[in-house]
C-alpha cells in the first residue's frame, strides 16, 4: 500500500465514524419523538429535533416501518450492553441487577406506541420479539447469576419469569399518569434479596 492508498483509507474511517454518529443522532431523536408523540410522530417533527432534513431521515429508513424497527433495535442493544458496564461498575451484582431493571422499566415504559405496532400485522416486525428476547434473556440472566453468585440473592431466579413479571407491572403505564410501575417493580426487585434467607 502506498502513501495515497493509506491517506484515502484514513479518510474513510472518520466518515464511517460520522456516519454512525449521524444514525445514532437520528435514531435517539426518533425515540424521544416517539415518546413524545408516540411512533406517528411526524418525520419533519424527527428531523428537526434531530437537526436533519427529512430527506436525511428517508435516506437511512425508506419507511416508517424501518424507522420504527431501528429505534426498536437500537434501544435493545442499550439495555443488552447497559447489562455488562453496570456489572463491572455497581457496587455489587445486585445493584447492578437494580440498575438494570431500573433500565428495562424505562424501555418499556417509553416505547409508546412501539408494543401495539410491533403486535400489528406488519411482517416486519415479526422477528423482533425473538430478537429481544436473544439479546435481553442472556444480560438478564448473568446479572441474576452474579448476584446469586455473590450470595445476594437466591438461586434459581428465572430470566425470562423476572422480565415477563417486570413488563406485566408495566402493562398501562403509559396511559395512567397516576400508575408509576417502578413502585411495583421495586418491590419485587427487593424481593429477589430477601427471598436468599
Amino acid at each position: 500500500m502506498n502513501d495515497s492508498d493509506a491517506g484515502a483509507v484514513g479518510a474513510a474511517r472518520p466518515k464511517r465514524a460520522d456516519a454512525r454518529r449521524n444514525k445514532e443522532t437520528l435514531l435517539e431523536a426518533a425515540a424521544a419523538s416517539f415518546v413524545a408523540a408516540g411512533v406517528e410522530a411526524p418525520v419533519r417533527d424527527i428531523a428537526a429535533r434531530a437537526g436533519v432534513g427529512t430527506g436525511t431521515i428517508y435516506r437511512h429508513f425508506p419507511t416508517r416501518a424501518d424507522l420504527i424497527i431501528a429505534v426498536y433495535r437500537h434501544q435493545v442493544e442499550a439495555c443488552a450492553e447497559a447489562g455488562p458496564a453496570l456489572l463491572a461498575g455497581a457496587a455489587s451484582p445486585y445493584v447492578a441487577l437494580a440498575q438494570w431493571i431500573d433500565l428495562f422499566v424505562d424501555f418499556l415504559v417509553t416505547k409508546h406506541g412501539l408494543a401495539a405496532v410491533l403486535q400489528s400485522d406488519h411482517t416486519e416486525f415479526d422477528a423482533l420479539h425473538a430478537y429481544f428476547l436473544d439479546r435481553l434473556l442472556p444480560v438478564c440472566a448473568q446479572l441474576l447469576d452474579a448476584a446469586a453468585g455473590a450470595g445476594e440473592i437466591g438461586t434459581g431466579t428465572d430470566a425470562y419469569q423476572l422480565m415477563r413479571g417486570v413488563g406485566n407491572l408495566c402493562i398501562g403505564a403509559e396511559s395512567d399518569p397516576r400508575y408509576d410501575p417502578r413502585v411495583l417493580v421495586g418491590l419485587l426487585v427487593a424481593g429477589l434479596r430477601s427471598a436468599r434467607l
